[in-house]
């Protein structure tokens, strides 16, 4: 009897540091998702004529309506984890429930460019780790883009991202990665002043930081395992890869149409080529010409992170 005893002991003992740690874990979680971040938000011409709104179209087809919508009305169930939570992409025109009817040129250049909302914490997943990068010229015409879109009446949840108390726990592990984006790119520093446009290297690797490569491919574009534990291992962009047997049509014709020249079709679920290929040719051939640019590396396997 006095051993059973002793071993409900112990046992109680545990699970009590268990739940102690897990509860650790998720007051961690919530001080992180509620701290505030201060930020000096730059003064952004927002333009109003026809081709520079052309101009944020474009961009926005490669970089928001994956997750916005086509018609940036955002989505409610952006993505549905279960027993760990949700996230909704939030609706971006001026409808109900859009943030275009709330948000102030200032407050769109906040979140875009610094991933802090006006309330001063941060965005969660939104990748303004890359939009950082995107020049005062191109974020002026995507806000543009975004202010003349009609209304569209669709409300998501707030807040967009909904934690169980799991799900809490697990990202407070650090199971998830690091997706609060304010935090990261309070440490990144100084970024420096985008290129101008043209069929070169330099353009080029500002199109592939604007449109999150690194993200999935590593940050030497070398390959690496992407956050989603379901995706697939991403490939090596560097000419020590497949693309070294590319030419620059086989390039374009796979972001256009999916399929590499061996056959291989790219999952859109983790390759948004249709979003992706919407780059027109020469900014097709700039990021081609900063690929063959880069040293040829061996594939690498790593968390892309």
């Amino acid at each position: 009897m006095k051993v059973l005893k002793w071993i409900g002991i112990v046992l109680g003992g545990l699970i009590g540091l268990v739940l102690l740690a897990a509860l650790g874990l998720y007051a961690k979680t919530r001080l992180d998702f509620g701290k505030k971040y201060q930020v000096q938000v730059e003064s952004i011409a927002v333009p109003t004529d026809a081709a520079s709104i052309e101009r944020g179209k474009h961009l926005a087809t490669m970089m928001c309506m994956e997750c916005h919508q086509a018609d940036m009305g955002g989505d409610p169930n952006w993505f549905n984890g279960g027993g760990l939570g949700s996230a909704a992409a939030p609706n971006l025109t001026s409808g109900k429930g859009g943030l275009g009817a709330q948000f102030s040129d200032a407050d769109f250049v906040r979140v875009i460019r610094h991933g802090i909302k006006p309330d001063g914490t941060s965005v969660f997943i939104m990748p303004s780790t890359d939009f950082v990068y995107m020049s005062d010229q191109d974020l002026g015409a995507l806000i543009a883009y975004i202010r003349s879109l009609p209304p569209v009446d669709r409300e998501t949840p707030e807040p967009h991202a909904r934690f169980t108390f799991l799900g809490n726990v697990m990202y407070g592990a650090g199971l998830f990665g690091h997706l609060l984006r304010a935090d990261l790119i309070e440490q990144m520093g100084e970024v420096a002043a985008a290129p101008p446009p043209g069929v070169t290297p330099a353009y080029g690797e500002y199109m592939v930081r604007i449109n999150g490569c690194r993200d999935c491919h590593g940050q030497q574009l070398a390959g690496g395992k992407p956050g989603d534990p379901a995706s697939p291992l991403a490939p090596n962009l560097t000419p020590g890869g497949e693309l070294r047997a590319w030419s620059e049509a086989d390039f374009i014709k796979t972001l256009r149409t999916g399929v590499t020249p061996s056959g291989t079709v790219l999952p859109d679920r983790f390759m948004p080529w249709k979003h992706k290929g919407q780059m027109s040719d020469d900014e097709l051939k700039a990021v081609w010409a900063y690929l063959q640019s880069l040293p040829p590396l061996p594939t690498s396997t790593a968390p892309a992170e």
